[in-house]
């Protein structure tokens, strides 16, 4: 598919694309890009290999730009990146895609897009906006999903970690994500061999400190995953702390009960208490009298 960067994107043909009267976005398959890549005359020589993209990045060559995407799915950050690499000159940018994720991309762009002054640099602006465009909202939406869990914290209900941790590797994903379009950003906007105007590099920087927000935010968001597992972590010791402030208390109550359990246990012949018509009721009176005692202590030195 080609089209050419006029006051909207307009399809046209590989002729009209190969004229060099207007700027050119186009969508080719590996095999197409092995056929045509000639027609182009970006002097590349490498093969830009779809099965080779690991991150997304933009490294200058002699006589054009190339690079790849790896482009997270934020719906499902589990699921395999959307790949495609791209190669670009002054004339125009080519992408190479064995699926349909440019196309995709592309289509609000032609659907809601209308420029006054029609460039590369902004389309190539647009098109990295609509990669970010909903990601605002999905970090909104984590966000909102770490409080419920601290409110569930606070509150005493179990709280689902397992989430905690499945947000917390999303956000190592979009943090490592967004580093690498930073980095792209940045290569554009230095424009090495001189392919952009330079009046409009400030798409790039612009971009660029869209894009950082999107970092710092993330980075936020991190750092609040980690407080709410040490607001876990400190929940669950005051627990613990506090039962077995409750054992240690009934062990000390029922240890001289155990002694005088023990002690009359041994059935000596020669024990008063044995023949005593009130050592039975006494032995329970004091049992009861060391019981209160010690409730009575504990309360007052705060420990219960």
């Amino acid at each position: 598919m080609y089209y050419l960067i006029e006051t909207t994107l307009r399809q046209c043909t590989a002729e009209e694309c190969h004229s060099g009267k207007t700027q050119y976005v186009a969508i080719l398959t590996p095999e197409e890009w092995r056929k045509e890549r000639d027609s182009f005359e970006m002097g590349i020589d490498m093969d830009l290999d779809i099965n080779k993209v690991y991150n997304t990045k933009a490294e200058v060559n002699y006589d054009s730009v190339t690079g790849t995407f790896a482009l997270p799915v934020r719906q499902d950050m589990s699921a395999e990146y959307r790949k495609f690499v791209f190669a670009l000159d002054e004339k125009g940018i080519v992408f190479i895609d064995h699926g349909d994720n440019v196309r995709r991309i592309i289509e609000p762009i032609i659907r809601t897009k209308k420029w006054r002054f029609p460039s590369l640099e902004r389309f190539i602006y647009d098109f990295l906006e609509q990669i970010i465009d909903e990601d605002l909202a999905v970090l909104e939406k984590y966000e909102r999903e770490l409080d419920e869990v601290d409110q569930d914290i606070d509150n005493d209900r179990e709280a689902d970690l397992k989430k905690v941790n499945e947000i917390r590797g999303n956000l190592r994903d979009l943090r490592t994500h967004y580093d690498h379009l930073i980095d792209m950003a940045q290569e554009f906007e230095e424009d090495e061999n001189e392919f952009f105007d330079p009046e409009n590099t400030r798409y790039f920087r612009l971009f660029s400190n869209r894009v950082s927000r999107l970092f710092d935010i993330v980075s936020a968001l991190l750092d609040y995953t980690l407080q709410i597992r040490d607001t876990y972590s400190s929940k669950l010791d005051v627990k613990q702390n506090h039962i077995m402030t409750i054992l240690t208390v009934v062990t000390a109550i029922f240890m001289p009960l155990t002694l005088i359990a023990g002690w009359y246990g041994m059935n000596f012949k020669y024990m008063p208490e044995l023949n005593s018509v009130f050592g039975y009721p006494v032995v329970i009176i004091v049992s009861l009298l060391i019981a209160v005692g010690s409730l009575i202590y504990f309360k007052i030195k705060k420990w219960l």
